[in-house]
């Protein structure tokens, strides 16, 4: 069971709340559009790094940062009000790159694979072959098999009680005749038949 420390908890309900903040109490229309991603507070819980997106180019996404530095002071007095706890930290807003940063890596790699080489989709199948008729037609089929093989295999299952001891027939010698075939005869010591 994982062991959650108490500034993950933390985090997780400073980004709740600062959420719902800005979306219900906040009135400057230069947030209306800032997603909080996630809260990092300090070890000693001072100060909270608030990560926050926004759709838009560099200047919106200054104009946002703008509007809820001018907020924090009002955001985290309200926290006070909702949380239970002994000092609200700190805010300090910062844009959230880690969308950005997958997106040039998604970039670069599409860039680095080659052209010739399609991208297969599990969910666009045309060629009509999935991954179970593969690994079917890697398994044996039952064709594939001899008949005397089973044969063999079942006499040997059938000279056994469930108990796994020998059957009395095949102890004393006796191997009388199959069902399906002539009188078996026991091997010699060299193992061969008479």
């Amino acid at each position: 069971m994982p062991q959650y420390r108490r500034t993950d908890r933390l985090n997780e309900q400073l980004r709740q709340e600062v959420t719902l903040l800005i979306r219900g109490e906040v009135r400057d229309p230069r947030v209306a559009l800032a997603t909080i991603t996630a809260v990092q507070t300090s070890p000693e819980l001072d100060h909270a790094k608030v990560y926050f997106t926004t759709l838009g180019d560099a200047e919106e996404r200054k104009e946002v940062l703008a509007g809820l530095r001018s907020a924090a002071a009002f955001m985290r007095r309200e926290l006070g009000k909702r949380l239970h706890i002994r000092r609200v930290p700190e805010l300090h807003f910062t844009v959230d790159k880690v969308e950005e940063e997958a997106q040039r890596i998604e970039r670069l790699l599409y860039e680095a694979l080659p052209r010739d080489v399609p991208v297969s989709n599990d969910d666009d199948d045309d060629d009509g072959e999935d991954m179970t008729s593969v690994e079917a037609s890697d398994d044996l089929d039952s064709d594939d098999l001899d008949s005397d093989d089973l044969d063999s295999d079942d006499r040997d299952s059938d000279d056994r009680d469930s108990d796994g001891e020998a059957d009395d027939a095949s102890a004393s010698g006796d191997l009388g005749s199959g069902e399906d075939g002539p009188p078996r005869s026991a091997p010699d010591a060299r193992g061969t038949s008479d």
